[in-house]
């Protein structure tokens, strides 16, 4: 017989350290009744469970060891066995990740039948953990039962039941009446029995499932109920038998079943209904169905009905390959009874590049008639809603091996679908079928840099109107450009000489004939500015001082050319870029004629341990030498003076930040145009924005914006700490006196769920507008139901905040 001493001692099977294994059982005695032992996988090998030998590949014979209770009263305990078989080691190794540890207050064990422990026992193999009041092993079975308080974790995530039989072979087991935390998903709930397997699958029945934690006994806010629930995290699938939903002790979704992904990755099958409610449509219901197809491509099919016009059907196709991205999507109506005849829609997009470096890119958007952006707002989102383009593009570009001389060709045909309406006419743009162009950079000895491009055009007015006059016609067009540019820390100059010719086949119109025009204008420019710096102070703060002043001067004869279309010229914006812009049209049909300079200064203020600028206040006002003959107005000015450009920016406090331009008439003494901006945003999810706009005889809007929490409770009961946000922006038109577009909509975060009330209302002439109500319910940890109105916040509320990770949630689906 072996005795255990004090001295630490390792009991190993040799047979098993000849293959590497090395499983031993380890303990201390010690005084008194509460003797705790630890044993290795290879104590209960030895000791407890001789067929634990079933991991090697011959079966091993049981050693004769016996762990019992020994000396009455005092608790001691001591192991028998045969010592031919078990040689003593001194030192203890440390358990490996496939090892079974077992630890307990008492244990006692009959040879070859059962091992019993009671007193804070714990079992651990790999990333399994069991916690007990008392635990049983049966040798022959390799079952352990444990039965009282019982825990058990697997990874992060725990199980709380009243009992649970666990195979230690198979890592399987089963617990009753069982409470569940997990953790990947931040969801708990119970169920009657939870079978788990090896891997990372679980079978439970009679189950709840949610997010929401009260240490209360009231129900939580949402509970998914099923009469089977299964997860399997390894396959990304979950799936709920009679399955019903409550949120806030309502049921408000029943399914057979109901199939979600146990992660945040895709899956096939019902996505959420949405509900849209509008003032052209009605109520308008829709399911989508996601076909996971690929990890690189998948497909929506959404079928709906619309309360005042009917069926509809959408499906939407997305795909991203090694060198091309994409997406296709439709919207159909067979049978508007609204419209009276069938409706729809196209949008594709389309995007790559070829093994031989020419890359190309498809825009394209359809709609049945002039109508369709008014009653389906939604389905093609753009600035330009009355305006679908047709755009198919490529280019190639080649460099030579010194990247001294870079060649691109490029081809274009671009056309536009212009959605009309009797109160509100769209002047058409020009199609452009097709463009064809060459461009030719290249840097020259002494820093010199050297351009041309050459460009052919044919301009086509597709839906001309009776009397719209303005002709199609064909235009090449050469520009070349030679520039040097010295640059220094305290300064910089760039002088620049230019040259833009252009022949033009005008094609008959209204009776007038075909003409053919050609002109040449050269442009001379010096450009350049000083950067000084000083060290300054502002509010006790120390920052540095910028003063930036910079000079423009151009030279451009005049050239007749009212003659000659607009296909693409335009006037410029009057800001910060076009003060010191050549030309004071966008372009190819219009270069004004300019004898010019340009005067100007930019101040910043600098931190200068993080770069950022506090402040940003500048000027600019141009003057002229002579008159100017083509202006963007059409009319010649004999003024010297521009109108004075003022602008700036900053964060003159760290929750503040402004915006301005202002435009100065010198003659008047009053301000032509303005637009200002302030942001207010002290802490996240706190914002109020404010927008002025005006342009004198034109228009005076005020914007304002915002998103603020309107009534925080503190947590009570174990409940998460609720809180209710405004959203909300209004564009009113102080011209018109009349709202034009505005938003306002409610977000209720209670921890565990989100609720989201929007109404947009959007202008969509001088007396229509469309209203549309969004609701969304979001269910953390489960899924999203409803519309989502979250672009649509983003885009209307600057510096707005989603409550919630948008990509932390899971989607879930459901089986009819």
């Amino acid at each position: 017989m072996l005795s255990l001493t004090p001295s630490r001692l390792t009991l190993t099977d040799p047979s098993l350290t000849r293959r590497g294994v090395g499983r031993g059982v380890t303990g201390r005695p010690m005084a008194g009744a509460g003797v705790r032992w630890r044993l290795t996988p290879m104590a209960l090998a030895l000791a407890l469970l001789p067929g634990l030998a079933w991991a090697q590949a011959a079966p091993q014979r049981p050693l004769p060891l016996r762990l019992d209770a020994q000396g009455g009263g005092g608790g001691e305990q001591a192991a028998v066995a045969a010592p031919e078989d078990i040689p003593v080691m001194r030192g203890e190794r440390s358990p490996s990740p496939g090892d079974i540890v077992l630890t307990a207050l008492r244990l006692r064990s009959t040879l070859d039948l059962e091992t019993v422990a009671t007193g804070e026992v714990t079992l651990a193999q790999g990333d399994m953990v069991l916690t007990t009041d008392s635990l049983s092993v049966q040798h022959a079975s390799q079952l352990a039962v444990a039965k009282g308080r019982v825990t058990v974790s697997r990874g992060a995530d725990r199980f709380r039941a009243t009992e649970a039989e666990v195979n230690l072979i198979t890592r399987e087991g089963v617990l009753k009446d069982s409470v569940f935390d997990m953790a990947r998903t931040g969801a708990r709930g119970q169920a009657q029995n939870v079978e788990f397997f090896s891997g990372q699958r679980l079978k439970a029945s009679r189950a709840s499932y949610t997010s929401c934690r009260r240490e209360d006994e009231l129900e939580p806010d949402w509970v998914l109920s099923a009469d089977k629930l299964s997860l399997d995290f390894d396959n990304n699938e979950g799936r709920a038998e009679g399955a019903t939903l409550r949120f806030l002790g309502v049921p408000i979704l029943y399914a057979p079943v109901l199939s979600f992904p146990s992660t945040d990755a895709r899956k096939s099958g019902w996505l959420p209904p949405s509900l849209n409610i509008d003032n052209r449509s009605g109520i308008d219901l829709a399911i989508p169905y996601y076909f996971n197809l690929a990890p690189n491509y998948d497909l929506t099919l959404t079928p709906g009905f619309l309360a005042r016009r009917g069926l509809s059907a959408q499906a939407e196709f997305r795909y991203l390959t090694e060198r091309d991205r994409g997406h296709l999507a439709g919207h159909w109506l067979p049978d508007d009874r609204d419209a009276s005849r069938s409706r729809g829609s196209l949008d594709v997009a389309h995007s790559g590049e070829t093994q031989s470096g020419v890359r190309y890119d498809l825009a394209a958007q359809h709609a049945s008639d002039d109508d369709y952006w008014k009653d389906f707002s939604r389905i093609l989102p753009s600035q330009m809603p009355r305006l679908l383009p047709q755009d198919l593009k490529a280019q190639r570009q080649w460099t030579s091996n010194d990247e001294g001389l870079r060649l691109g060709a490029y081809a274009r045909a671009q056309a536009w679908q212009v959605l009309q309406s009797t109160t509100d006419a769209v002047v058409p743009p020009y199609q452009r079928l097709p463009q064809v162009g060459l461009r030719l950079e290249g840097d020259a000895p002494g820093g010199t840099r050297l351009s041309v491009q050459a460009e052919y055009n044919r301009f086509v007015l597709a839906g001309r109107s009776a009397t719209d006059t303005r002709p199609d016609g064909q235009r090449v067009h050469l520009e070349a450009e030679v520039k040097r540019h010295w640059d220094e820390g305290w300064g910089w100059l760039s002088p620049a000489l230019r040259v833009n010719a252009a022949r033009y086949d005008i094609a008959s119109v209204a009776g007038t004939s075909a003409i053919e025009r050609r002109r040449v204008i050269p442009t001379a420019s010096l450009d350049g500015g000083l950067r000084l710096e000083r060290q300054a102070q502002w509010l006790g703060v120390p920052l540095n001082q910028t003063l930036e002043p910079r000079l423009h001067y151009v030279v451009t004869p005049f050239r007749e050319q009212t003659d000659l279309p607009l296909f693409d010229s335009a006037a410029r914006d009057f800001n910060e870029l076009s003060i010191y812009a050549d030309n004071a049209f966008t372009g190819v049909d219009r270069i004004s004629d300019a004898h010019q300079l340009t005067l100007g200064a930019t101040s910043r203020l600098i931190d200068p341990q993080t770069g950022a600028e506090r402040l940003r206040l500048g000027a600019a006002q141009r003057y002229l030498f002579r008159e100017q003959k083509l202006t963007p107005d059409g009319l010649s000015t004999a003024n010297r003076f521009s109108d004075l450009l003022l602008y700036g920016s900053g964060t003159p406090a760290p929750d503040w930040r402004i915006d301005g331009t202002l435009q100065f008439n010198t003659d008047t003494d009053r301000f032509a145009r303005s637009i200002t901006s302030v942001r207010w945003q002290p802490k996240p999810f706190h914002t109020l924005a404010a927008t002025y706009r005006f342009a004198r005889d034109l228009n005076e809007q005020i914007d304002v914006a915002a998103q603020w929490p309107l009534y925080q409770a503190a947590p009570s009961g174990g409940a998460c700490r609720t809180s209710l946000y405004g959203v909300g922006r209004t564009n009113y038109s102080m011209r018109d006196r009349r709202l034009t577009d505005s938003l306002l909509g409610l977000e209720w975060d209670a921890g565990c769920w989100i609720g989201r009330i929007v109404v947009e209302r959007t202008s969509t002439g001088r007396s229509e507008a469309t209203t549309r109500w969004m609701f969304q319910l979001e269910l953390v940890g489960l899924s999203r139901l409803g519309t989502s109105p979250l672009k649509v916040l983003k885009d209307n509320i600057p510096g707005y905040r989603l409550l919630r990770d948008e990509d932390a949630l899971p989607t879930t689906t459901v089986t009819p």
